[in-house]
């Protein structure tokens, strides 16, 4: 990488750079830990609270849906609203961690930042 006018870029700058996005990345995450969304089914029936790390943290039933003769419903109920409520998380993590990646020049692999597997969260 060579700077306007044919000079080296400075590495002491370079590594503040990284430095500075490796910090505001781990915030982001950290952040992104701490918060949650709900996602829901069946006009919200059933909901799920689900971190932006991706852990289940709370899932509610409203009893009028609890019928014992048809729990296939239920199922898939549940199964929905969990589903919206990781589509949230993972909506909110590209949303937070979008414009980290960014200013890594775009299109750089975060290695499954997106995904469940974020560092420090339980899975």
């Amino acid at each position: 990488m060579v700077q306007p006018g044919g000079g080296m870029p400075d590495m002491q700058q370079i590594m503040q750079q990284a430095q500075q996005m490796q910090e505001q990345l781990q915030n982001a995450q950290a952040e992104l830990a701490d918060t949650e969304v709900t996602g829901s089914a069946g006009g919200g029936m059933v909901r799920a609270v689900v971190t932006g790390g991706l852990e289940l943290k709370d899932l509610t039933i409203d009893p009028s849906v609890v019928d014992p003769e048809d729990t296939e419903t239920l199922s898939d109920l549940v199964v929905a609203a969990v589903r919206d409520g990781m589509s949230a998380a993972q909506k909110l993590t590209e949303d937070k961690l979008g414009p980290l990646a960014g200013g890594l020049g775009g299109g750089m692999d975060l290695g499954g930042l997106g995904g469940p597997s974020l560092p420090g969260s339980a899975q």
